[in-house]
């Protein structure tokens, strides 16, 4: 059995499809219930409470891990206890190019490598599906604002995300090893939205912020060290911040999906 934490965000549900599909009996966990496939178990459990997790974990044999809550190390110790061999941990890219600013995912991937089970670690770059932050004002106003308008980064398609976690999950020879998902070319917040507008048929006017107005923004619901890392990586990225990673065609065989292919396959989100 697999365990699947986060099991309704925009990984987690492909993840539970993927794995469901591929015939593995799955163990979705989320805080909340949410839309799930049919003949999947589903408990209701939060990471920060590793003991809240116990009735999920048992009888596991491999975990699919969020950075949540503050006791990486209780966490899987319960999930060894419960017969757990294998983890794969999805953290963010910044817990390997800004370590100092994301503690939180390079705290939790310490903690896997220690932990004695079959481990690895997915470092996720900006999620394409972070553009849904714009679906209100694009169906009210057709409208989508950003700072940096001009700054290309690599986000990737959360569906590669979970493609490469299925893989992960199932197959042997990924043991020790941190893959960084990325998209397949850097893409400007300005050309997400005209992407977004093509797949609607109507255009998608682009509003840049500036620095200020976005991190005011972004303080209603992030703390202040990751706004800041943030907006470093998205006004300001790092060489290895823009470049493209092989690391996804590397385990899937083929290419990352490209936002445009994202933004058609959600349109109607922002319709």
């Amino acid at each position: 059995m697999i365990v699947v934490t986060g099991a309704t965000g925009n990984v987690g549900q492909e993840l539970v499809r993927l794995l469901l599909e591929a015939g593995e009996q799955v163990t979705a966990v989320s805080r909340r219930p949410g839309p799930l496939p049919d003949g999947v178990r589903h408990v209701e459990a939060d990471l920060a409470d590793p003991k809240s997790l116990d009735t999920a974990l048992d009888g596991a044999g491999a975990l699919f891990l969020l950075v949540a809550g503050d006791d990486p190390e209780g966490i899987l110790e319960l999930a060894a206890a419960g017969g757990v061999r294998r983890v794969v941990l999805l953290s963010s890219q910044g817990a390997g190019t800004r370590p100092e600013v994301y503690g939180h995912p390079a705290a939790f991937e310490d903690a896997v490598r220690r932990s004695g089970l079959d481990w690895t670690v997915l470092r996720s770059g900006g999620l394409n599906s972070n553009a849904f932050a714009w679906a209100g004002t694009i169906r009210a106003q057709r409208t989508a604002a950003a700072p940096f308008g001009d700054v290309g980064l690599p986000t990737v398609d959360p569906a590669d995300v979970a493609a490469v976690a299925a893989a992960v999950l199932r197959e042997d020879g990924h043991t020790g090893r941190t893959y960084e998902l990325t998209g397949p070319a850097p893409v400007t917040p300005r050309e997400r939205a005209e992407a977004i507008g093509e797949a609607l048929g109507a255009p998608v006017r682009f509003a840049e912020q500036t620095r200020a107005e976005a991190r005011a923004q972004m303080l209603a619901f992030m703390p202040e060290p990751v706004v800041e890392g943030t907006l470093a990586i998205l006004g300001e990225p790092l060489p290895a911040e823009q470049v493209p990673s092989p690391d996804v065609e590397r385990v899937l065989g083929r290419a990352p999906r490209t936002f445009a292919e994202w933004a058609a396959r959600t349109a109607p989100a922002f319709r």
